[in-house]
């Protein structure tokens, strides 16, 4: 049938590797949420399911959970900084959930948690869009070989996304070319 993305062949190596820069990602902007609900651990548990599946965990019911918790923490967010931050959790608890089809969509997956933790670094900066783009250079140099391979078999990030949306397509725009230099 015409129309229909390509299966993209995805072992769990290349999914726990994917989820290992997610959680990173997710990780160096935890501190914005938790300053404002210290309490509430549901961004720190789903970057904590996201690194147990990326050391050798299995895939199921506590990723789930924890992403959906994650969703939940944003909701209620004390300030756009810190929704971004769970955003970047959530996103890390559902990198493993990356699907073998080849549509620029499944490149959320990958870069969605380094883009919102872009977003969140930018918005507790006072909206400084040069914070962002720092904090995704810093993403360039986190991201291994293995992930920049997953992330060549898909088509380039989407259009559209708003500034997340931006912050995607500029690390995704950054990482490609080191495919053929490594």
């Amino acid at each position: 049938m015409t129309g229909e993305a390509s299966e993209v062949v995805l072992s769990k190596q290349d999914l726990r590797e994917v989820t290992a820069f997610a959680a990173a990602c997710a990780e160096a902007v935890l501190e914005i949420f938790e300053a404002g609900r210290p309490d509430d651990s549901r961004p720190r548990e789903a970057i904590g399911a996201a690194w147990e599946f990326a050391r050798g965990g299995e895939r199921g019911k506590l990723l789930r959970d924890t992403a959906v918790a994650a969703l939940k923490a944003a909701q209620s967010a004390d300030t756009s900084a810190a929704r971004e931050a769970a955003w970047a959790a959530m996103s890390a608890a559902g990198a493993p959930y990356l699907h073998p089809l080849a549509k620029a969509t499944q490149v959320k997956h990958i870069l969605g948690a380094g883009a919102y933790a872009a977003r969140a670094a930018e918005l507790v900066a006072g909206d400084d869009r040069s914070v962002g783009v720092e904090h995704v250079e810093r993403m360039l140099h986190r991201a291994t070989p293995a992930v920049v391979d997953v992330l060549t078999r898909f088509p380039a990030a989407p259009g559209g996304g708003g500034r997340v949306g931006e912050l995607m397509r500029l690390l995704d725009a950054g990482l490609r070319p080191l495919a053929s230099t490594e």
